[in-house]
């Protein structure tokens, strides 16, 4: 499939079957924590084998939205850019070492007037059979596009009303801030150091020795009803992963028929959960493409018709740091050739532009919102809330002018916090409604599903069951409190988009360019705009020093 492409794979019954952007200005111009099964599940046992497999159809759509190559979040790229040889790990470890030793050591109606009520609660006692799994997966969130997350200027009543029955885990981060990289850390449980997918559409992790231990395939054999709409951003799944699917992203608006994304992501999920069959348990993805920018279209964002009156006539808050000073505030090598400051330009340098562009950006977010809301009023309808675990994340945060910058990669908090809410029918009420601020990962959600599931999570998967925070408050204790950051381009230059790596704390936040050996260092409570870099502050020789050889730890740790 051409990366440069909008694609869609319809399976509808049982059965699976860049642009380089150039100069434009000078950079001077303004495991034991677990939960495990208490009984084995009963598989269900097909006599003969699976019959009757049928695909209704493959259709590639193409998508394009102008004659020119268009680069999806730095993912449509010519091939002999995709096919550059990827760096090795050894190297950076190499690197690492060598600088410990000079160290010393996201009929039409508009949203807001589709305002779900759902109570996403139930009376009924939670099951103690493997739970249902709806993840309701968006691209390019920010952690503050919510209002539960105290964004009073957007709208998104629904995820806040699940906010306030389940738990929103405020300092839930990516381990790996790009799409293609962040969801195959969904579907493996692991750093991008050992999934290996450092390119668009790999297909590494999907090698049959390797996939039949990652989340999908885990659960397709222990006898769920899988269905996956929207964004996958890989080469196709091995069969029999999905019994539905349709794989879809590029455009804000589909063709044949006209249909808003959002929309079709919406229908699609109502589908699934309509017809699916009663006696077996389910899991459904629904991968929104909102808010994900269309890349070198000037409108970027295109909501619904029906969505343009939202925020029409009110002012969106400007970033407090979107200005020249913190641009000049970034490393030396953060130029004209910058890619985040070339899309900056294309949505951000001028007051009525970042207007025009946010706004937009707000009405993909709440027509998300809207989405998930009508699945979440189905799933009340069937009565199945106290049966399923319901979560909602994104694959990475963005940029919205933050360090005059725009999409993502970097190491900042706008660019790897990123949504995490969960309703979970095992939580105790009195856990209900309390936000939880430690640090959890994309690396997280794969164990996680898989023990509500009831399934043991493989021990190579190299994140935790997030569900013991809320179920046991105490297992907060022995959390962690630190992660190890990392973005490899190996396709892209060291100006373009350098790479970067971070030792990641609530205190202090340590951030290390390799490409460059460039160091950073910043105190996250007094300095939460990163602008203050103290690096080469005297008294914090010390806390430097500690910081490099925990993040080599958990560099390692990684691979």
């Amino acid at each position: 499939m051409p990366g440069n492409h909008a694609h869609i794979r319809e399976l509808t019954i049982p059965g699976n079957p860049a642009h380089i952007l150039s100069p434009r200005r000078d950079r001077n111009v303004s495991g034991d924590a677990r939960m495990t099964p208490s009984r084995k599940i009963t598989l269900l046992l097909f006599v003969g084998g699976i019959l009757g497999y049928s695909v209704a159809s493959i259709l590639h759509m193409h998508k394009g939205i102008s004659e020119q190559p268009r680069v999806d979040a730095v993912s449509d790229l010519p091939l002999h850019i995709v096919n550059q040889k990827h760096e090795g790990t050894k190297s950076r470890v190499k690197e690492l070492e060598r600088l410990l030793e000079d160290a010393g050591d996201k009929k039409e109606a508009t949203p807001a007037e589709e305002i779900s009520h759902s109570t996403t609660t139930s009376s009924a006692t939670p099951t103690k059979k493997p739970l249902n799994i709806v993840l309701l997966y968006a691209d390019d969130w920010s952690y503050k596009t919510l209002g539960a997350a105290g964004n009073s200027f957007v709208k998104t009543p629904n995820l806040d009303r699940l906010a306030k029955t389940g738990v929103m885990f405020s300092h839930n981060c990516v381990t790996t801030s790009i799409c293609w990289q962040s969801r195959a850390t969904l579907y493996t449980g692991q750093y991008v150091s050992r999934h290996k997918a450092f390119k668009i559409e790999s297909k590494e992790f999907l090698a049959e020795k390797r996939w039949n231990s990652t989340l999908y395939s885990l659960l397709s054999q222990n006898g769920y009803h899988n269905g996956f709409f929207g964004k996958w951003h890989h080469a196709f799944p091995p069969e029999g992963t999905f019994k539905e699917s349709q794989f879809y992203y590029g455009d804000h608006w589909m063709k044949g028929p006209k249909m808003h994304v959002t929309e079709k992501n919406e229908k699609d999920g109502l589908r699934f959960l309509q017809n699916r069959p009663r006696e077996k348990p389910f899991s459904l993805t629904v991968s929104f493409f909102a808010t994900h920018a269309l890349d070198g279209n000037p409108e970027q964002y295109i909501p619904m018709n029906s969505s343009m009156p939202l925020y029409e006539n009110e002012v969106v808050p400007v970033p407090a740091n979107a200005n020249n000073a913190s641009w000049d505030n970034l490393p030396y090598f953060f130029d004209h050739r910058n890619e985040g400051r070339y899309r900056w330009k294309a949505r951000y340098d001028t007051p009525t532009k970042f207007q025009k562009m946010m706004k937009n950006y707000y009405r993909l977010a709440t027509e998300v919102d809207t989405a998930c809301g009508k699945i979440i009023d189905e799933l009340e309808r069937q009565g199945i809330m106290n049966e399923t675990l319901v979560i909602f994340t994104t694959d990475n945060g963005n940029y919205h002018g933050e360090h005059q910058l725009a999409d993502k990669w970097y190491a900042h908090e706008e660019s790897i916090r990123v949504p995490l809410i969960v309703h979970d029918p095992r939580m105790p009420p009195s856990e209900a409604g309390i936000p939880n601020s430690d640090y959890t990962l994309n690396i997280d959600l794969a164990p996680t599903i898989l023990s509500a599931a009831q399934i043991q999570p493989p021990e190579h998967m190299q994140g935790e069951d997030f569900s013991q925070l809320y179920i046991d408050p105490e297992r907060t204790k022995s959390w962690r409190k630190e992660f190890y950051y990392e973005w490899q381009s190996t396709i892209f230059g060291k100006f373009h988009i350098p790479d970067v790596e971070a030792l990641v704390r609530k205190d202090y936040k340590y951030i290390y360019w390799p490409q460059h050996k460039y160091e950073q260092l910043f105190h996250l409570p007094t300095d939460r705009l990163e602008e203050n870099d103290l690096i080469n502050v005297t008294e914090k020789q010390e806390i430097i020093k500690s910081m490099k050889v925990r993040f080599l730890d958990l560099k390692k740790a990684a691979l």
